[in-house]
């Protein structure tokens, strides 16, 4: 893994975890739906508010997102998304100097959030849709692939693995050589093996657990933990309760090697982090 990793005009230290703060332009995201967009139009002053939030707080990177990725959600036309995206990566863009990632599946989103000044890729379809990969890699900016078992319309319908982390990892390495083939470079790539994207509460855990086997390789390694349905499945929590169990399960992916955490809860994950790595190490981790 390198030791950072070039976002447009921004730099990303890989040596240590960085936190990526979520702004969902959305009406219908599952925990923040409709908070920065309502009436069909994004809330600018109250985007602009929480990114200045999240930005005091410690965030490295923003990620903005204008189609809600909740279990049972259905796809948005590309018109929609990009009236929904555009405005935002102009905005956030011109005000802070962070990096700002773009949570989508669209060729065209990818290509005008990129001359926007945009610095990341965030792709839950891991650059499937036709034309993506080539727009991806027009761009020169790195990119997120994720893995999703189905479509968030489908994908909880009773997910199967032979083996949930071998799986996830075989599906990874595939996608990362589709993307070198379409001409990304290596040291361009995170992955991310998509907690809650078609898997039960049991295959979150058990991945959780098992994360070491992906932060093992040669890629750095983005984790979304935050607020998912797998806490309920402990605790009996809504997702605007879920933050104590959240900034657990982002430490224990730290430990195990995750170097972005996608977040809600940027101030509290920040200074779990900042315990973290006041701890000891030998030279060697």
């Amino acid at each position: 893994m390198t030791g950072h990793l070039q976002c447009g005009s921004c730099s990303l230290d890989l040596t240590v975890p960085s936190v990526m703060g979520i702004l969902n332009v959305t009406p219908d995201s599952f925990s923040d739906g409709g908070e920065l967009y309502r009436d069909h139009a994004i809330d600018l002053d109250a985007l602009l508010r929480r990114a200045q939030a999240m930005v005091d707080a410690g965030a490295r990177l923003l990620d903005v997102g204008g189609e809600s990725t909740r279990p049972g959600a259905e796809a948005v036309s590309e018109g929609e998304e990009l009236d929904r995206v555009l405005t935002a990566v102009e905005a956030l863009v011109a005000r802070f100097d962070v990096i700002i990632s773009v949570d989508t599946s669209s060729p065209k989103v990818m290509t005008e959030c990129a001359r926007l000044g945009a610095g990341f890729l965030n792709d839950i379809r891991a650059f499937q849709r036709p034309g993506a990969l080539e727009a991806a890699a027009k761009t020169g900016l790195p990119v997120c692939i994720m893995h999703m078992q189905g479509e968030p319309s489908t994908m909880q319908r009773s997910p199967e693995y032979l083996d949930v982390m071998t799986d996830v990892r075989e599906f990874l390495k595939k996608r990362t050589a589709a993307c070198v083939g379409a001409g990304i470079d290596k040291d361009r790539i995170v992955i991310d093996p998509g907690f809650g994207f078609g898997k039960t509460a049991e295959q979150n855990f058990e991945m959780l657990a098992r994360l070491r086997e992906l932060s093992a390789g040669p890629l750095p390694l983005l984790v979304g933990l935050s607020r998912k349905s797998m806490i309920a499945s402990v605790l009996d929590r809504m997702p605007a309760e879920r933050l104590h169990a959240s900034v657990g399960l982002a430490m224990i992916a730290v430990e195990r090697g995750a170097r972005i955490l996608r977040v809600h809860d940027v101030a509290a994950t920040v200074d779990a982090l900042a315990m973290w790595g006041a701890l000891p190490r030998s030279r060697d981790e």
